[in-house]
């Protein structure tokens, strides 16, 4: 804009010597032409030529020295003005770019947060899962050896009723397939062996 109004005053200050020429030039070509109302021989074209300079000069020395000021102000102004409203929208995108790099940072550290606190969740989860199966193990395997015992207890307790059974009923048809009472301890023996072959001893 600077150099639009310099070039707007250069060209102002260079029209009177323009027009001057030109002026000074119209008369031979109006002649040429065939144009009377052109002829400075004449004084009302003379005076007409010089109240029309007169008029220009006045004309250009106000344009020059009031109107071109004031609109070279006016252009300066706005110039000056733009440049501010430039530089605070390069302020405020500085700022809106730095809120943004800090929302960004602060989301991330949010991710980073929340991903520690679930691994952490998960870790613990897998130690109170680990903790309760090595309980549930170690109770599973007590119960287990008591029926064990109470297994055992019961198979040997049933062996010893079936071997006074044997013994008992062995002794009953011996005496009365002999007539006689049976030797006892002849029976137990021949009843214990027998459960030890069949693998009840």
């Amino acid at each position: 804009m600077l150099h639009a109004m310099s070039a707007l005053r250069h060209a102002a200050r260079r029209a009177p010597a323009v027009i001057a020429m030109a002026v000074l030039a119209a008369p031979g070509a109006a002649w040429a032409e065939g144009m009377p109302q052109l002829d400075f021989s004449t004084p009302l074209t003379t005076s007409q030529v010089y109240w029309g300079a007169a008029i220009f000069i006045v004309l250009y020395l106000l344009l020059s020295r009031v109107g071109l000021p004031k609109v070279g102000a006016v252009i300066e102004q706005r110039a000056v003005h733009i440049a501010a409203d430039l530089d605070a929208a390069k302020t405020q995108k500085a700022q809106a770019d730095a809120a943004v790099a800090e929302l960004t940072a602060t989301i991330q550290r949010s991710r980073a947060a929340a991903q520690g606190e679930i691994n952490q969740a998960v870790d613990q989860a897998k130690a109170a899962a680990a903790e309760q199966a090595t309980a549930l193990n170690a109770r599973l395997e007590t119960q287990l050896r008591a029926a064990e015992t109470q297994i055992n207890a019961a198979r040997a307790a049933a062996l010893g009723a079936l071997h006074q059974v044997a013994a008992e009923t062995a002794s009953t048809v011996i005496a009365r397939l002999t007539g006689a009472a049976a030797d006892l301890p002849r029976v137990d023996a021949a009843v214990a062996a027998a459960l030890a072959a069949r693998g009840h001893g």
